[in-house]
């Protein structure tokens, strides 16, 4: 950082002017799309790019700045765009401030939290006007934007490298998963054991906090955010179905299929939502069963509240299991299957070890650069 150390000391070693942000740019409103052709200009709305257009409305580098919805969901443009009217654009003054730096500072700014109205998030002209924002000398800027843009590459280069390996994960899980002629059979899961669930919990039984978590459909997966009694988990656990260490959870309802080896941590489970089947392991494992759920055709019935696995649905669902006459060379097989697979989940989904974990460690580096490079010193006003 010593660069931007030397430059601070050099041009504005007694601190830095704060500026509202109407004296540096001019906000401006979106317009309606609709009427508009098809063509090479992004348009954009809060959300993002929405589709592309045959015309732009500016064609300036610009911090786009939502006026609806997601509010702290800025836009970096600098190229021709369109925006609708849930977003504002900005005409920037560049002999003040660099578009990039504007935009840097403005994502620690807080806007997703400056709503204005009490239904959609909203956001005003006259509110954004009156943010101050530091102005350093413009050699400044433009060494935190070189900084901080290399941080920006890095993550996005990560990024793409993770949706990269995650489409190769999903050629060799299919490769892997499709045998040939008679070394499989597809058999159906009530074949290989029966679905089991946990004892039902009332509602009275749960609480915010407690000792041991029980989980929904909604945070099956997830963190708990209820939690039932140690004496109600130890009798439940004796009297009633309860997974192993390793069988394989399924979301029956709500996020359909959704699979989650159990790790045999104190748990609860929402009945009929969350169900396992208790399978021969002398057929199939639990970890090749974890792998071969990402590809089944699930049975969902509907017409309900909330679409559902049935356990006859789930029973009648069929996985291909190999070598079904040779039991020792299929779980072999099996075993030579998950190894593969295992490690490429691990690179595309591990939060602790794979991609996902280091572009989580570049994100949270970028932030603390980014805030301590935007930190500065308030000019004093002379008399």
């Amino acid at each position: 950082m010593s660069r931007i150390d030397d430059l601070i000391a050099e041009h504005c070693p007694s601190g830095v002017e704060l500026k509202r942000l109407g004296d540096i740019v001019r906000i401006k409103n979106g317009k309606d799309h609709k009427t508009l052709g098809d063509g090479e200009f992004p348009v954009y709305g809060s959300g993002g790019i929405m589709r592309y257009a045959d015309t732009y409305a500016y064609n300036k580098p610009s911090v786009l700045i939502p006026r609806k919805g997601s509010l702290g969901n800025l836009f970096f443009v600098d190229v021709p765009f369109w925006n609708v009217d849930t977003i504002f654009y900005t005409e920037i003054d560049e002999v003040q401030i660099r578009p990039k730096f504007l935009y840097y500072f403005l994502t620690t700014a807080g806007l997703g939290d400056m709503n204005q109205a009490g239904g959609v998030p909203s956001q005003t002209q006259s509110v954004l006007n009156e943010l101050t924002i530091p102005v350093p000398p413009l050699e400044v800027q433009h060494e935190i934007v070189r900084i901080l843009d290399a941080f920006a590459e890095l993550t996005a280069e990560l990024t793409a490298e993770l949706t990269a390996r995650k489409k190769q994960y999903h050629y060799y899980r299919d490769q892997l998963l499709r045998f040939k002629g008679d070394e499989v059979e597809w058999k159906a899961l009530g074949e290989i054991g029966d679905v089991k669930m946990c004892k039902r919990i009332l509602k009275s039984e749960t609480q915010s906090e407690g000792d041991v978590p029980f989980y929904k459909i909604g945070t099956f997966g997830k963190q708990a955010d209820a939690f039932i009694s140690e004496e109600i988990y130890e009798s439940y656990k004796s009297r009633y179905s309860f997974p192993k260490t390793g069988d394989v959870l399924i979301s029956a309802a709500g996020t359909i299929g959704r699979a989650v080896v159990y790790d045999g941590k104190p748990a609860y489970f929402q009945d009929s939502n969350i169900v396992w089947l208790d399978n021969d392991e002398s057929i199939v494992s639990n970890r090749y069963l974890w792998h071969c759920y990402k590809i089944v055709n699930w049975f969902v019935s509907g017409g309900g509240t909330i679409d559902r696995l049935y356990n006859d649905n789930i029973k009648k669902t069929k996985i291909p299991v190999p070598y079904p006459n040779n039991p020792e060379k299929s779980l072999t097989e099996q075993a030579r299957i998950v190894a593969i697979l295992d490690k490429f989940d691990a690179l595309v989904n591990d939060l602790s070890s794979g991609l996902p974990a280091e572009i989580k460690a570049r994100r949270q580096q970028y932030e603390h650069y980014r805030d301590k490079l935007l930190s500065f010193a308030e000019l004093e006003a002379t008399a």
